[in-house]
């Protein structure tokens, strides 16, 4: 159909045509969908590796060579050494890898409470979802970074001081996502068909529900990843997360302050950006399974 509008500065209407939007072909929509696993399976690799090369590496990380301090990167120390004569190479994966597995089990506790709470809200009557909306509002409503200090020092401190902390802040934003999608499913012609079959609830969740919010709580899990990681190094760097003896890029930015005035850049940049690759690995992981599995996006 025409859409006819006034352009500005015209003196009349002209009429334009509304063009649909098409799909993309299907030989273009399998090539986006191959690049998309492939960036996803080297994303999650290169994970795996950082992990791995961490945890080989964590003896190596706390050996100190006074003989070695303070030296600039170089062919032997890729990223230089500090003031103790540690190997920062070594530091930071070893870091990245405390870093890593701290976010991991932070998010999937946080996104476990996510999908409780959003069934709760949605499945549980409106007094369930006014205390669960009471809850997420709350939740938001408090600064993120106070309540992880807070919750951390409360804790003790320490990997899982910071990991419990990490992991009760951070389920809001996926709750009220996945509410949606439950309540959605819920209204769905399929699950009224399934009622009047005389489907009982249990089975209605687990061959409807289920199927429909996986994908949704698949990706906001993987999403978690990096916001789990960065708060992990924010509160470390402020001094209430992992301790001192322990590699941490968190730990090793806090220590690099006090060397920057001295010329001692490599303390910080490395390390820094190390952190924002594995950030950024995981935004990939993310975003490329939800270009598979986000029926949504399915034709992008």
């Amino acid at each position: 159909m025409a859409n006819v509008f006034t352009h500005a500065g015209s003196k009349r209407a002209e009429p334009v045509l509304s063009v649909p939007v098409l799909h993309l072909p299907i030989e273009r929509r399998i090539a986006n969908r191959r690049r998309a696993l492939a960036a996803c399976i080297v994303s999650a690799v290169l994970l795996v590796v950082v992990v791995v090369a961490g945890l080989a590496l964590a003896p190596d990380a706390t050996r100190t060579d006074f003989t070695q301090k303070s030296l600039m990167p170089s062919a032997i120390h890729l990223f230089g050494t500090d003031w103790m004569g540690r190997d920062m190479f070594a530091r930071t994966v070893s870091g990245l890898s405390t870093s890593v597995l701290v976010g991991l089990l932070a998010a999937s506790v946080s996104a476990v409470i996510a999908l409780v709470l959003s069934a709760v809200a949605a499945l549980g009557g409106k007094r369930a979802d006014a205390v669960v909306t009471w809850l997420v509002d709350l939740m938001m409503g408090i600064p993120h970074i106070v309540l992880l200090i807070l919750i951390s020092y409360a804790c003790g401190k320490g990997f899982w001081g910071v990991t419990i902390a990490v992991a009760v802040t951070h389920w809001p934003s996926l709750t009220r996502v996945l509410r949606a999608e439950i309540l959605q499913c819920r209204e769905s012609r399929f699950v009224a068909h399934a009622r009047k079959l005389g489907k009982s609830g249990a089975s209605i969740a687990l061959t409807h529900m289920v199927p429909f919010v996986l994908p949704q709580f698949i990706v906001g899990l993987v999403l978690l990843f990096p916001h789990a990681i960065i708060h992990e190094a924010s509160i470390t760097f402020l001094g209430f997360g992992l301790p001192p003896d322990l590699p941490a890029i968190g730990v090793i930015l806090s220590e690099s302050m006090s060397y920057l005035s001295a010329g001692m850049w490599w303390l910080a940049l490395f390390p820094g950006l190390a952190l924002i690759a594995t950030v950024m690995l995981f935004d990939v992981v993310g975003s490329s399974l939800r270009r598979l599995i986000d029926p949504h996006s399915s034709q992008e």
